[in-house]
């Protein structure tokens, strides 16, 4: 073995177990603070249809199609619209895990500016895009869910 071969050796471990751990915090910009604003204020701002059977489901208004991915995607499965619509608890925990995932993209986007993060998040819950709602009711929505989510943040912390 050379006699540069440890060292490097132990380079690699370091790297192979300190990689991942930056990685995992880098991913995990936002707090769960501002996580639960956003899913908070996209729920109090959730379009409401006046429809009964509107094909939209939840508070938050999710498409069936949609929830299929959300689902799959947090929860390792899919969920019918049904589970979906019966289980808050489900529903919250799926739009929380989307929200952060969200989050944490815009923020890493926007220099960790959580306004402009907000307003790309919510933007792109209405259209599926991050830009593009400067105007019309894309517009309205998106102030809309800024100003709950700037609500949310003003509560004080409920301590545990």
């Amino acid at each position: 073995m050379r006699k540069n071969a440890i060292p490097l050796l132990l380079c690699g471990v370091v790297v192979s177990f300190g990689l991942p751990s930056l990685l995992a915090q880098a991913q995990q910009v936002v707090s769960d603070t501002q996580v639960a604003a956003m899913v908070e204020a996209l729920r109090q701002a959730a379009p409401q249809t006046g429809i009964q059977n509107d094909g939209l489901y939840s508070q938050w208004q999710v498409k069936p199609e949609t929830l299929k991915g959300w689902s799959k995607y947090c929860l390792k499965r899919e969920l019918t619209p049904t589970q979906f619509e019966n289980s808050p608890v489900t529903a919250r925990s799926v739009i929380s895990c989307i929200t952060r995932r969200e989050l944490n993209k815009q923020f890493a986007a926007t220099s960790n500016n959580e306004t402009a993060s907000v307003r790309a998040v919510a933007c792109w819950w209405m259209t599926g895009n991050y830009t593009g709602c400067n105007s019309g009711f894309t517009a309205a929505y998106v102030q809309k869910v800024l100003g709950f989510y700037q609500q949310q943040r003003s509560k004080p912390a409920v301590s545990r």
